[in-house]
């Protein structure tokens, strides 16, 4: 598995915990040993693919934030991309999946998995596309963007569960999910026991990783996870490696 991932994405560009210093360093030593790879920033024209000109302009002026953001995009279109041939897990940041066609907030400016598959749409790569959120927070602008969308079918779970409830119907929606492409993930793991959630533990997140590799098996494996939250930090690092143990 290649992880898709820049020494930019490290910088600290907002005040936000989605930013913090520190954030990301204990996931890149939790994954040495796989593959890393360097990603470019997205293009203008892959941003308009789901945001208006005025979203993308108002993210522009923005000095700090604007390279950052581009960067996560093309982060998410180099793991999509990666996908079609071999599972993909994207370490970016800013996180994506509160960008809608005309806002953005929740510490994310642009929509990453978003852009990722409609841009594999746009290219015929795919025909369908099966993204599931298994972030703490609803993925609103992940629906706003793609909801509607036919070729889009998006499962947003949610922590209203205890843990084998949760992961109970996880298990049940991957099972009713049905003619896809690829299956495209933002991976949030503020759902996590010690984090905002207080939900997950960390060998749950292996859990969730398996349901995810067995769902792919209807697109010949097409898979890609993309970082959204997660803001307990002492122990993010093993969490994202339990849930690429499953998902390899």
């Amino acid at each position: 598995m290649k992880i898709v991932f820049h020494q930019d994405y490290q910088q600290v560009y907002s005040w936000d915990p989605a930013s913090s210093e520190g954030r990301l360093e204990g996931i890149v030593e939790a994954l040495q040993g796989y593959d890393f790879v360097q990603p470019e920033p997205a293009r203008e024209e892959d941003l308009l693919l789901v945001h208006s000109r005025e979203l993308v302009n108002s993210v522009k002026r923005e000095a700090e934030a604007f390279p950052a953001a581009s960067l996560a995009a093309g982060g998410a279109l180099k793991s999509a991309s990666i996908a079609m041939t071999e599972p993909c897990f994207g370490l970016i940041r800013p996180p994506g999946h509160h960008a809608g066609r005309d806002f953005n907030g929740g510490f994310c400016y642009f929509n990453n998995i978003a852009i990722a598959i409609s841009a594999l749409l746009r290219d015929g790569s795919i025909e369908r596309a099966l993204i599931v959120d298994i972030d703490l927070h609803y993925g609103n602008g992940t629906y706003d963007v793609l909801g509607k969308d036919s070729r889009v079918t998006f499962l947003n779970m949610t922590c209203n569960y205890d843990r084998e409830q949760y992961l109970a119907r996880l298990e049940k929606e991957l099972l009713k999910a049905s003619n896809y492409d690829i299956i495209g993930v933002s991976a949030g793991f503020d759902t996590y026991e010690k984090d905002w959630g207080r939900c997950l533990k960390t060998y749950d997140y292996t859990s969730i990783g398996r349901l995810i590799k067995a769902a792919s098996a209807t697109c010949s494996g097409r898979r890609f996870a993309l970082l959204e939250g997660g803001y307990y930090f002492p122990d993010l690092g093993k969490n994202v490696h339990a849930f690429l143990e499953g998902l390899e």
